[in-house]
């Protein structure tokens, strides 16, 4: 019987211990977690438990973990952002192949850097996009390679975030302050820069953006309405923002709300967190200063051009594309995993049309988390190569800081020049 992948994580918070330990439970005959660091108590001795952690190998910080000898095979570091790159360059010089919470680092010239200390060392680096391994963006992979519709000419990609996700993550949440966190551009659409560069098959070649906070300010604040939701708010009843039927209802079709107020998912418990965590602040009463609206015109290397968007004001949480080739059209949702492929008619105005429906995967993002993860441990496992290179990733993240460089100075950026100066 072969020995078992171990496996380190730095992180048990929303993304370590929902999205990738998981794997482990599911395919416990080939991988186990032998080591954790995770400063909240309550998660770490959560995470300890639930996947059988040998107390010698539970920490509570991360450089308390890696000032230890190379403890496993690999590492899955899932902090907040701004801590990425110190604990990768760590992994890398104790040897660890590393799996990396996106985005890599806030820091253009950090995630350059990266790059250039794993490919000195022969690193092996996935990042975390995980929607390359969904069987939904796999379909629309395989209908572009196979020619279908053409060449592509043009795409239109809009990121529909969600207003409830949006106030969760980017005005109460982790990814509320560029500062602390990264641009909105980076923290949520560098999945869709990596997206569109996979599936076109080509670099970003020019980016020039636009967009600003318009809505999430004290300006908008209703009437009234206190700092907190649970102090009295007289719009407790109108606005679709208030904390308490968000977080207290006792069923919700996203875990990740209830799971980021802690490990104790009782009502007693939430309700506390609420009134004392980011959780429970009012929309409008909050230091938030990431945009809640931004578009991007994209020419890629190869000729096509992209008009993305991203907007808050949504009420599904979904991506959707359309592709318009030189002999057909896609058009599809992610949400609904409906793909609609339509080749031209000849000589007649009505083309063939054919619609696919993919099953989502079990697990989170449409079963791309238990993707990367079976990805990432074929790799370790030697059974498969790494085609999610940190070359390729590093890429969409400066597509990413290139976008927010446009949208500030107003100007049209030239990719690798602005990767040049960069590199400086």
């Amino acid at each position: 019987m072969n020995e078992k992948i171990k496996l380190a994580l730095i992180g048990a918070g929303e993304r370590g211990q929902y999205c990738y330990a998981p794997y482990a439970i599911l395919h416990g005959y080939e991988v186990e977690f032998v080591a954790v660091a995770e400063p909240h108590r309550g998660r770490r001795e959560k995470f300890a438990a639930d996947y059988h952690v040998p107390a010698a190998g539970v920490f509570e910080t991360a450089e308390e973990l890696l000032a230890q000898p190379r403890l496993a095979d690999a590492v899955i570091i899932a902090t907040q952002d701004n801590q990425h790159y110190e604990y990768a360059c760590r992994a890398i010089e104790l040897g660890y192949k590393i799996l990396l919470e996106k985005p890599i680092s806030p820091s253009a010239w950090e995630c350059l850097d990266l790059q250039r200390r794993a490919e000195e060392k022969g690193t092996t680096i996935m990042v975390c996009h995980v929607m390359r391994y969904t069987k939904f963006y796999r379909k629309i992979k395989e209908i572009l390679d196979a020619g279908v519709i053409g060449d592509v000419v043009h795409v239109t990609h809009t990121e529909n975030v969600g207003y409830w996700h949006y106030a969760h993550s980017y005005v109460r949440g982790n990814w509320h302050r560029t500062e602390q966190a990264s641009p909105m551009i980076l923290a949520k659409c560098c999945h869709d820069m990596d997206i569109l560069s996979w599936l076109l098959n080509s670099r970003c070649k020019t980016i020039s953006s636009f967009g600003d906070l318009r809505y999430f300010k004290e300006a908008n604040a209703p009437q009234g309405s206190p700092q907190r939701c649970t102090d009295g708010c007289p719009h407790s009843g109108t606005c679709p923002y208030y904390a308490p039927k968000l977080y207290l209802s006792e069923e919700t079709t996203w875990s990740t709300a209830f799971n980021a107020l802690g490990p104790d998912q009782s009502y007693e418990a939430r309700r506390r967190a609420l009134e004392e965590g980011p959780y429970g602040k009012c929309v409008f009463h909050n230091d938030n200063d990431v945009v809640d609206h931004q578009v991007a015109s994209l020419l890629f290397e190869n000729g096509v051009t992209v008009a993305f968007t991203m907007c808050a004001f949504t009420n599904a949480c979904d991506r959707t594309m359309k592709f318009m080739g030189t002999k057909g059209e896609i058009r599809a949702s992610m949400d609904n995993n409906v793909i609609e492929v339509t080749e031209f008619g000849q000589g007649v105005m009505t083309g063939t049309t054919q619609v696919y429906t993919v099953k989502p995967g079990l697990t989170g993002h449409s079963g791309g988390d238990e993707g990367i993860m079976e990805e990432f441990v074929s790799i370790l496992k030697g059974t498969r190569r790494n085609t999610n290179t940190i070359a390729q990733s590093v890429h969409s993240h400066v597509m990413a800081f290139a976008a927010e460089e446009s949208r500030l100075s107003g100007k049209t950026v030239d990719v690798a020049e602005f990767e040049k100066e960069i590199s400086r």
